[in-house]
């Protein structure tokens, strides 16, 4: 009789174990593509983020993948979608959109939220950082690691020219006159440095908005890159380097651009607010940084990337991919990310947390791109994107290089953009 009772009880255990196995076993996991652009340890931060998620969310596995670049982050989730193995969610480009759409790879988060908080949360964020996420009336992208090109300039030597460091120019004309008097006769500084590799159509597309043209229309299939104000634009940005001799003729490397600032190559330099933070850390000089100046108007595009949920998911998958979203881009989360990058704080709440409200009392510079979203306009993002981006970028290098005028650069740019659009319309 005790022999049944033991096998009886060991057989319930037994099953009980694997019942827990199971449970164990049921976790939703997903993989997660994500880019870093801007350089630094925003790889410890995202994993730091992801495994303060999973602690909170036990029943949810996720494996965060360090991608390389924007284009890179691209290549590999999409490759994957092709593999056995495709990842549920990404942080990729925003102007990867149409691309995306096109793929029929993405599922819009409008066909995903349910309840009236998660409608309200689709609503919260900064409406120019949904410029690039939303198109055919539904929001395909949501905010992430997001920015905008702000002036980074070295307060010590606008005093060693006689400048005041607390007045950085406001304008084009101001621009050029305060780079003439920073820009050491012996080449050892330059007045200015705007990168013309890496993202050049980015850089232009605040130049162009300054010059008061935007360089596309909303429904990706029509650009205007031979517009008079967008050749006017280019060709501002060649005198800065040819006829001003403030800025080094050629091409100006995105990636090291930095580190000419740091080490006093240059006075000023336009680059992602994302790079805040390294400056901040860096600099062994008193800097500022500041709005971009104006033309007819301020302008700078927004930049960076956003969430994407693929469309291979199954309905738990996109639930627990919501759910860390949710938790990235919260306000918590998103001052928190804001104060250690750089990046934009994704919407006004993250700006009412203590921490942005403390950081920027301290520290108002962090406050400077945030500020300057009420002049923002959507990144250049159309169908053909990168064939269309490409056009663009080579017919700067040509104009800055000398190899072609400005207007004829962007006439043939556009010629062959609206040809590669033509069957979107």
């Amino acid at each position: 009789m005790f022999k049944m009772f033991r096998k009886a009880v060991l057989g319930v255990a037994a099953a009980g174990c694997l019942l827990y196995a199971g449970a164990v076993q049921a976790k939703t996991e997903l993989t997660m593509y994500y880019p870093v652009a801007v350089g630094g340890p925003l790889t410890k931060i995202v994993d730091g983020m992801v495994v303060d998620f999973m602690k909170e969310n036990p029943d949810i596995k996720v494996n965060a993948i360090y991608a390389g670049n924007y284009n890179d982050a691209r290549i590999k989730a999409l490759a994957a979608l092709k593999s056995g193995k495709p990842a549920q969610l990404s942080v990729m480009f925003s102007i990867d959109i149409y691309d995306l759409i096109e793929q029929d790879a993405i599922v819009a988060f409008d066909d995903i939220v349910e309840t009236a908080e998660e409608k309200a949360w689709l609503q919260s964020f900064y409406p120019s950082l949904m410029e690039n996420g939303r198109t055919m009336g539904k929001t395909w992208g949501v905010p992430f690691q997001r920015s905008t090109i702000v002036m980074y300039y070295n307060k010590d030597a606008f005093k060693s020219a006689g400048l005041d460091p607390n007045k950085p120019p406001q304008n084009w004309e101001e621009l050029a006159s305060a780079a003439k008097k920073l820009t050491q006769p012996d080449g050892s500084r330059w007045g200015i440095m705007i990168p013309s590799t890496g993202y050049p159509y980015w850089m232009f597309g605040a130049l162009a908005m300054q010059n008061g043209q935007v360089l596309m229309n909303s429904d990706g299939n029509e650009t205007f890159f031979d517009h008079p104000k967008v050749v006017g634009a280019l060709q501002f940005w060649k005198d800065l380097g040819s006829k001003h001799k403030v800025m080094p003729a050629g091409a100006i490397e995105w990636g090291t651009l930095r580190k000419n600032f740091l080490e006093g190559r240059t006075a000023m330099m336009w680059h992602s607010t994302g790079n805040l933070t390294a400056v901040k850390k860096n600099a062994n000089f008193d800097f500022g940084v500041a709005m971009l100046p104006a033309s007819a108007q301020r302008g700078t595009p927004t930049g960076g990337g956003n969430f994407y949920i693929f469309k291979k998911t199954t309905p738990a998958e996109r639930k627990a991919s919501m759910k860390l979203i949710r938790f990235m881009t919260s306000p918590e989360r998103a001052a928190e990310w804001s104060k250690k990058t750089g990046y934009i704080g994704i919407s006004p709440d993250a700006y009412n947390t203590p921490t942005l409200q403390e950081y920027v009392k301290t520290f108002p510079p962090a406050a400077v791109a945030r500020d300057q979203l009420q002049f923002a306009t959507a990144e250049l993002s159309t169908f053909q994107t990168g064939r269309v981006r490409k056009l663009l970028d080579d017919a700067i290098q040509s104009a800055l290089t000398g190899a072609k005028e400005p207007a004829e650069a962007l006439a043939d740019a556009q010629a062959q953009a609206k040809t590669l659009l033509m069957d979107y319309k």
